[in-house]
């Protein structure tokens, strides 16, 4: 149980690094998913995959894409398919606002995490921007030179003793 959050007991499953690295994250909520009995059970061994997926809002509901969950090895449900759309569950406030936001600008849903919190599956996702090549590159200098700072304050703290 390495990967639990320490402040709130949740079980961390699987993180979304990619959309980190590709997009401005503005807001950020969590949902429920609906799953398969099966589903859960991949979920809880760590049978998934968020790369590429992203999330849309049609007739007032938030639907998961190419979030991709490997079928429980000891289940019979044969007919789940591992990429298949998932309803995201979330206040209709929220989808609400979500929706107001979105139409403003050129924003996308994307999912950031997956962590179990108490005996449910929980989704964060979040409303992000598009970073541009130069967004990228600056953020990878910047992650370069504070680690510079880090490794020089680290050889003068050894030098002292």
């Amino acid at each position: 149980m390495a990967n639990k959050i320490k402040d709130s007991g949740r079980m961390l499953i699987a993180q979304n690094k990619k959309a980190f690295r590709d997009f401005l994250i503005l807001d950020k909520y969590e949902a429920g998913i609906v799953l398969a009995g099966c589903e859960v059970k991949s979920v809880r061994e760590r049978k998934i995959n968020l790369k590429d997926s992203f999330a849309r809002i049609k007739s007032g509901e938030i639907f998961l894409h190419n979030m991709h969950i490997s079928p429980y090895i000891n289940s019979r449900a044969e007919d789940i398919r591992p990429a298949r759309v998932r309803k995201l569950l979330l206040h209709r406030r929220e989808i609400i606002k979500i929706t107001g936001k979105m139409t403003d600008k050129s924003l996308t849903l994307v999912p950031l995490s997956v962590y179990i919190s108490g005996s449910h599956v929980k989704v964060e996702i979040a409303l992000a921007k598009g970073k541009l090549k130069s967004d990228k590159r600056r953020d990878i200098e910047k992650k370069e030179s504070d680690l510079e700072v880090r490794r020089a304050l680290k050889s003068r703290s050894r030098k002292k003793f």
